[in-house]
């Protein structure tokens, strides 16, 4: 069993988990500041550009668990990211088929982090057919309990570590002729750049799936 954090736009290492791998989402874990959970990393003209979901500072003498984070709406953080997503893609191949099926969500008030991240994973599955949802945790999975992935994906350098089954795949990304190809952003990139190809390229970077079952 592999235990993954509940991200925000996950990228596409995340995804490779989630839909090649045994695992469980733990929304009972502690949150942590300044990791995918609440930040998602995707291309614009400009480079790569973190989205940031704006949530409510917790108390530094308490830990909170996942599902309570509270979102903070004191900033305009959905219509920044929203519009930052259609600057980025409103050129690319397929925004116009998948953007209606997220733009509900910038458009919807979450009191809770963990529903917002829940609902664009599920908009996201959607979109590549993949059923049945993921298995979320109903308790805090201990250290210890099974592959713990919940720290390791993460876009602080000092915490990531390489894991052997990812072998990211290139595939079209905007802006190209401005920026190296940057591997392993939100599954937003893929999706709008690669449609329906993108399943393809998810079980190209995860070959070790097609002797897992």
């Amino acid at each position: 069993m592999r235990i993954l954090s509940l991200n925000y736009l996950g990228n596409i290492e995340w995804f490779c988990n989630l839909c090649f791998e045994h695992c469980i989402v733990d929304i009972h874990e502690h949150y942590r500041k300044q990791s995918y959970r609440n930040r998602a990393l995707i291309m614009t003209s400009e480079g790569v550009q973190a989205l940031s979901v704006q949530v409510v500072r917790p108390d530094n003498r308490l830990k909170p668990a996942m599902c309570e984070v509270r979102i903070d709406y004191s900033k305009r953080w959905q219509h920044q990211h929203w519009n930052a997503i259609c600057s980025a893609y409103r050129s690319s191949p397929y925004f116009d088929h998948y953007a209606p099926l997220f733009e509900p969500l910038y458009l919807k008030r979450f009191d809770f982090l963990a529903d917002l991240n829940t609902a664009l994973l599920e908009a996201i599955l959607g979109a590549l057919n993949v059923e049945p949802g993921p298995n979320f945790s109903t308790r805090y999975i201990e250290p210890g309990e099974g592959v713990d992935l919940r720290e390791t994906i993460s876009p602080k350098a000092h915490l990531a570590r390489p894991d052997p089954r990812f072998t990211p795949q290139p595939y079209y990304q905007l802006f190209g002729e401005r920026h190296p190809f940057a591997a392993n952003l939100s599954m937003l990139d893929l999706l709008m750049c690669e449609g329906p190809r993108t399943m393809e390229i998810l079980r190209a970077s995860w070959p070790s799936h097609a002797t897992n079952g």
